[in-house]
């Protein structure tokens, strides 16, 4: 039997209470037509186990895998090597089954990674203290506009038109619940100036580096900008390997650093799930969310680790709470921890190295194509190629020689008519000489 837990009554009452005449009501908004009646759907009542599988199987063969293809997709989910030792070693049951700290006191190993996962973000992105970590880069951004918010006591949060359009609509979801937001208009391959938008109610500025079109922007001056008018900088990064290369976010005058984890030690995933890296000044750590983890000494002279700062109202009373964050990615931020300690400083630095020399040469045979330009004029590993006809039709073509070419610039950005013809491309470690050569020449005999 199905399992109901509400009765007739209880759904009556709760219809009632909201004013709906019945649960179709609920879905009043979803145009004619696009919802199917289930007898539409030619599903099996029952199937056996090894049906069920053999079923998934043949299904999921239909996908190109990441790593079956060349592959050139970024647009915040990067392909990078992670190392067998990273799998292994957060699949040991003591990581695996202790998920996250609601005893401190005897949960000594997870307290001690996210401390050393603290330092390693902090160090990266040159701030004074970071958290032990949030769901992902867009929800961790969402949480700097609120703690620029109760900082500054405004509610006016500006957003560079460079700003991944997921980390944008996350934002107004999360934050823009009384409005304020201001979204600068697109203009790919050049940074605008926001510091004509800056007033006096302004709480923060948030701009990404490289932004969603690969661009590496100076943050100086539009720090000296915001902090004029009394305002914060967001940094925010999608991509975490550039941070090895890059002058880091607070030696440019951020204020908070957000950012996405997903490029150390963890998979694409299917999107999921990833790491959101969190730092900041330390004048600003009772307005951070999610926790920090301390070092301190116990009672016998042992180095010890507690939970130094947890604001989340699953610790404290919701009214007092600086967000209602339940979870810190745990085994995520682990994988992080043990794939940026294996590399250490000189072999992260490497790492981005080879992925700048990737792109480089990517960048510099594609724009050799009759009728394609480069629109990005500086970039890490990932860039914006303009094509003489809409990139989306391309990029479908392109699957079809099983060919991963990148992301459509009009998938993100629908509403942008000039950004039909603009792809997006990345080159990481992963991407061999063979796979730009392949795509070079199939770009070549798809264009007209």
């Amino acid at each position: 039997m199905r399992y109901l837990p509400l009765t007739p009554d209880d759904r009556r009452a709760m219809l009632a209470k909201i004013g709906a005449d019945s649960v179709d009501a609920l879905f009043r908004d979803v145009p004619k037509g696009a919802a199917a009646p289930l007898a539409s759907f030619d599903l099996s009542d029952t199937k056996g186990e090894l049906e069920v599988e053999q079923l998934l199987s043949r299904l999921a063969a239909q996908n190109v895998a990441a790593g079956a293809a060349p592959f050139f997709c970024g647009a915040g989910a990067y392909r990078h090597h992670v190392p067998a030792a990273v799998d292994h070693l957060i699949q040991r049951s003591e990581f695996l089954t202790s998920y996250t700290p609601y005893q401190p006191e005897i949960a000594q190993g997870t307290l001690q990674y996210l401390f050393e996962f603290q330092t390693q973000v902090a160090l990266l992105t040159g701030m004074e203290v970071a958290n032990a970590s949030l769901y992902d880069g867009s929800t961790a951004t969402a949480e700097a506009v609120l703690m620029a918010q109760r900082l500054t006591r405004r509610k006016k949060a500006i957003l560079s038109g460079g700003l991944h359009p997921h980390y944008a609509a996350t934002v107004e979801t999360v934050a823009g619940l009384e409005g304020g937001i201001v979204r600068a208009p697109v203009i790919p391959g050049r940074a605008e100036d926001l510091s004509a938008l800056i007033d006096g109610e302004t709480a923060c500025v948030v701009v990404q580096s490289p932004d969603v079109f690969g661009l590496i922007r100076d943050l100086k001056p539009l720090a000296d900008a915001v902090h004029a008018k009394g305002a914060l900088l967001i940094a925010v990064v999608t991509e975490a390997v550039s941070l090895g290369l890059l002058e880091p976010p607070g030696a440019q005058g951020a204020d908070i650093v957000a950012a996405e984890g997903q490029s150390i030690g963890n998979g694409l995933n299917f999107g999921g799930p990833y790491v959101g890296l969190f730092a900041t000044r330390e004048k600003f750590v009772r307005q951070m969310p999610g926790r920090l983890s301390g070092e301190t000494i116990d009672a016998t002279g042992r180095r010890g680790f507690v939970l130094t700062l947890s604001t989340r109202e699953q610790h404290i009373r919701r009214e007092k709470a600086t967000s209602n964050i339940c979870t810190n990615s745990g085994l995520c931020c682990l994988a992080f921890t043990i794939h940026l300690s294996l590399l250490g400083e000189e072999g992260l630095t490497r790492l981005a190295r080879v992925n700048h020399a990737k792109a480089n040469r990517l960048a510099d045979r594609l724009a050799r194509i009759k009728g394609t330009s480069l629109v990005t004029p500086a970039f890490f590993n990932e860039f914006t190629l303009a094509l003489p006809v809409a990139a989306g039709p391309v990029v479908d073509l392109l699957a079809r020689r099983n060919i991963l070419a990148g992301v459509p610039a009009s998938r993100l950005f629908p509403r942008e008519a000039k950004l039909q013809n603009h792809l997006i491309l990345a080159a990481t470690e992963t991407t061999t000489d063979d796979d730009s050569e392949r795509l070079a020449m199939s770009l070549e005999e798809v264009l007209p």
